[in-house]
């Protein structure tokens, strides 16, 4: 029989909230504070942090202060951000979030009554401390995304890769999860940058990546692991799942249109699919991936090998 493991973790938000003197009640035994009061408290909280969910939990609790909610769901699309907090309810209204042309997101409330006048303009009145807090909770986010995504694919880079393997890695020693990953590799990408030009191939490459994009589960990640080289990884998958994953991704990169100078390029891939072993490293999980694709180009391209 397994021992139970003990987890103790520190909400640092949650402490320094405590030190300003905030957050020690329940909801429901807190007193009763004014507009104005509310405001101010919420000035200081939603500093806190960087991450848009603890903004957005916080703020969503604390209104509740004067005017009572059901639910609260954010959205913004640009940095595929959606989030919601409790349970939805019949009646609702929404706002979109900007700051001088910027568009920060749109907040909908949801609760079982009709909102009244009042507490509409109580709404309006709170959004204002949210404002700034997002907008740099956004920013952040960007910059921390940009440092691990390849610039011209959209797609994770090699930090952004090795960083998934890690958390991949341990969910699996954690809960005796699969992990498999596959090795996909443009068939003779030079030829198409020698005939057609870079431009040309740049395009290719990100066409390339948003046909794998479009195939995969929300869980599943793709990274940029080389020139003209894409790794997925892909989550709780067996070997055979796996292999049913990478037929279809060569088949949807070999439907795509691809045009040079007018000209219709035509395109395949190559993919090597390794599953992970007991007790196997990454590092051997991928070179079992690489030379399952090595494979699968010297028996003729256009196919998937499996790694044995």
């Amino acid at each position: 029989m397994k021992t139970p493991t003990q987890t103790n973790a520190i909400d640092f938000d949650r402490a320094r909230l405590q030190r300003l003197g905030f957050g020690q009640l329940p909801l429901t035994q807190q007193r009763p504070i004014s507009l104005a009061q509310l405001r101010q408290q919420l000035a200081l909280q939603l500093q806190i942090s960087l991450e848009p969910a603890r903004i957005l939990e916080i703020f969503f609790h604390e209104i509740q202060r004067v005017v009572p909610l059901d639910a609260l769901r954010y959205l913004h699309p640009i940095s595929d951000l959606r989030l919601e907090f409790g349970q939805r309810g019949h009646h609702s209204i929404s706002y979109s979030l900007s700051h001088e042309g910027e568009q920060l997101g749109e907040l909908i409330f949801r609760r079982n009554q009709r909102f009244t006048e009042q507490e509409l303009g109580s709404l309006e009145s709170l959004l204002a401390s949210l404002l700034y807090p997002m907008r740099n909770a956004l920013l952040y986010r960007a910059a921390t995304r940009s440092a691990l995504r390849d610039p011209l694919t959209e797609t994770g880079n090699r930090v952004a890769m090795e960083q998934a393997l890690q958390r991949e890695f341990e969910l699996a020693r954690r809960h005796g999860q699969p992990i498999s990953v596959l090795m996909l590799d443009i068939d003779h990408f030079k030829q198409i940058n020698d005939n057609y030009g870079h431009s040309v191939g740049d395009t290719v490459l990100k066409t390339v990546a948003a046909s794998i994009k479009d195939q995969l589960r929300n869980i599943d990640r793709v990274f940029r692991y080389g020139g003209e080289e894409f790794l997925i990884l892909l989550s709780n998958t067996h070997r055979e799942a796996a292999a049913l994953v990478g037929e279809r991704l060569r088949h949807a990169a070999q439907v795509q249109d691809y045009q040079g100078d007018g000209q219709l390029v035509s395109l395949t891939v190559s993919l090597g699919c390794a599953t992970l072993l007991p007790g196997e490293s990454t590092e051997s999980l991928l070179r079992r991936a690489d030379s399952a694709l090595y494979v699968a180009k010297r028996e003729g391209r256009n196919r998937l090998a499996m790694a044995g």
